[in-house]
């Protein structure tokens, strides 16, 4: 892995240094547009926006917010209505690419990917194993075509992945661990497909800087007044390389921001 050396004593971080990063499965976004998107996003000051399962196409969204984004990168499923992410950036990207080189994979529209000088950003949406397993042989081919992807990256420079995972990793990322053991999001191969990336290098910056947070989610189900009652699982991430650590002052969760089955996170990096 390709990570410059840092000393964590020397990173010193003001405010009018830090990047703010925001990801949100916002489950269409015209619908979010509507619940007042913009403005939620304003409030936690984004510099960059990473959206999932956004459902539309650039034709289908109004210019009028995506104006005050400079740099955007989309990556619509060919399936109308489904899936897509699409990332919005007010810093300068060097590159950009969507996909991860994989024809049968790169069809629905699940990875942006931007490069800066000093990390790649990959905006992820992962497939869903669904229903009783019925995708789990397909989800775990596209775990091993993505920890591929990013530890290729890694090959050049430092990388940070992002997005709706679809993935409780441990019993504490879940309400209810026991009843979820066979569910769509908590299976072993899932979690230990997760298990994989970490092991690559990548850390979870969320459980690393709150290591015995319970009750932090990150999605809840519509049915049965499961976000009210905070019956719910953490499966949206920012992982990062590890030799990133040193340079990430917070990463947060915000459930009480609505719009969405899912909630934003926060990443705070400081600037290189």
């Amino acid at each position: 892995m390709h990570c410059p050396r840092i000393d964590r004593n020397r990173v010193v971080c003001y405010s009018e240094q830090v990047m703010k990063l925001v990801s949100w499965n916002v489950n269409g976004l015209r619908a979010s547009l509507g619940k007042g998107l913009a403005e939620k996003v304003d409030q936690l000051a984004a510099d960059i926006l990473c959206l999932q399962e956004v459902k539309a196409r650039p034709d289908q969204v109004s210019d009028l917010w995506l104006s005050s984004w400079p740099y955007r990168l989309w990556n619509p499923a060919n399936r109308p209505g489904y899936s897509g992410v699409l990332t919005l950036s007010r810093r300068e990207p060097i590159n950009t690419s969507t996909g991860i080189g994989v024809p049968e994979h790169d069809l629905e529209g699940r990875v942006a990917t931007m490069e800066f000088s000093d990390f790649y950003l990959v905006n992820c949406y992962t497939p869903n194993s669904q229903n009783e397993l019925a995708r789990l042989p397909y989800r775990m081919e596209w775990d091993v075509a993505f920890l591929h992807y990013v530890s290729q990256l890694t090959q050049q420079k430092p990388v940070i992945f992002c997005g709706d995972l679809n993935v409780a990793h441990e019993e504490i990322d879940i309400a209810r661990p026991d009843t979820n053991h066979f569910s769509a999001g908590f299976s072993d191969e899932e979690r230990a497909g997760f298990s994989k990336l970490l092991d690559a290098g990548f850390v979870d910056t969320y459980r690393s800087l709150h290591p015995a947070q319970k009750d932090a989610y990150t999605w809840w189900s519509f049915r049965g007044s499961a976000r009210a009652r905070n019956v719910g699982w953490r499966i949206d991430y920012f992982c990062v390389s590890r030799c990133l650590m040193p340079r990430v002052t917070n990463a947060a969760i915000f459930p009480e921001i609505e719009g969405s089955d899912h909630c934003p996170i926060l990443l705070e990096l400081c600037n290189a």
